[in-house]
């Protein structure tokens, strides 16, 4: 009986370590341990122009890059980026692989019950991408068609929350990112792509493809950055500086820079 309630004993201690670990882990990269490292490591998927993806030279670019580049210098901190598997970003969050989800991170109730945002930087919406010559004009010509889309992504959850739509259409295809997905759209895969507004206009007008956006729209949404949920010191010090670069010009210049003028939502 005694080695019984010994190994029992042992047993649940090592579950507390364990357990104890994990917390210690999920927990353990606040503001001040970010401040100790002098390193900020930002996860992203690269390939989400323009919010963040590898330019022709394989170096990390974007607006959102550029944005996190001067809070973190600011803060008197390296930015490091961190490309990640986008389907498992909360994972590597919760796990202490990064310190934050930041790329055109849509906010949802449903992440918010596992992540800690900011406020939003930023609008966007959900729309249908379909190729130039195509006869789709409106989400009811969707009926019966073939719809792409990232996997995992708010293109996703929009559809999902859209029971009626999704009901119509003859098919749903994922794809790695959005532009395998704009790929196949233009191949014929597919006869349109559901994604990010800001995504889907800056890739139509940057490489000069044959795609148009329906004025229709599934779904408004905005953009923060995601941290652990423990992690309210180091959010806020990041949403404070980004409320300065509001105040000051910097957040404007680089929404100029990137976009033609400032899209920007905060202090407005």
């Amino acid at each position: 009986m005694k080695k019984k309630m010994l190994a029992i004993c042992m047993t649940a201690l090592m579950a507390i370590g364990i357990f104890s670990g994990c917390s210690s882990k999920q927990s353990g990269n606040s503001w001040d341990k970010v401040s100790a490292k002098k390193e900020f490591v930002l996860g992203l998927d690269a390939s989400f122009p323009p919010m963040g993806f590898k330019d022709d030279n394989g170096n990390i670019v974007g607006f959102d890059i550029d944005l996190a580049k001067e809070v973190c210098k600011r803060l008197n901190i390296t930015l490091k980026t961190q490309p990640i598997n986008w389907d498992l970003k909360e994972q590597e969050l919760n796990t202490g692989n990064i310190d934050a989800i930041w790329n055109g991170f849509t906010i949802t109730d449903e992440r918010k019950s596992q992540v800690l945002f900011s406020e939003p930087y930023m609008k966007n919406r959900q729309v249908i991408v379909v190729n130039k010559n195509s006869s789709i004009a409106s989400l009811k010509d969707m009926a019966g068609k073939k719809l792409g889309l990232q996997a995992a992504s708010s293109a996703a959850d929009a559809l999902d929350q859209s029971a009626d739509f999704k009901k119509s259409l003859k098919d749903v295809v994922e794809y790695k990112d959005n532009v395998m997905a704009l790929m196949d759209l233009e191949k014929g895969g597919v006869d349109a792509v559901l994604m990010d507004e800001i995504v889907a206009r800056y890739y139509i007008q940057k490489k000069d493809k044959g795609y148009k956006v329906l004025d229709d729209a599934l779904a408004q949404e905005e953009y923060g950055i995601g941290f652990r949920k423990n992690d309210k010191e180091l959010m806020r010090k990041f949403q404070d500086t980004l409320e300065a670069m509001a105040k000051d010009g910097a957040m404007a210049k680089i929404s100029k820079d990137w976009f033609g003028a400032d899209i920007t939502t905060i202090g407005k």
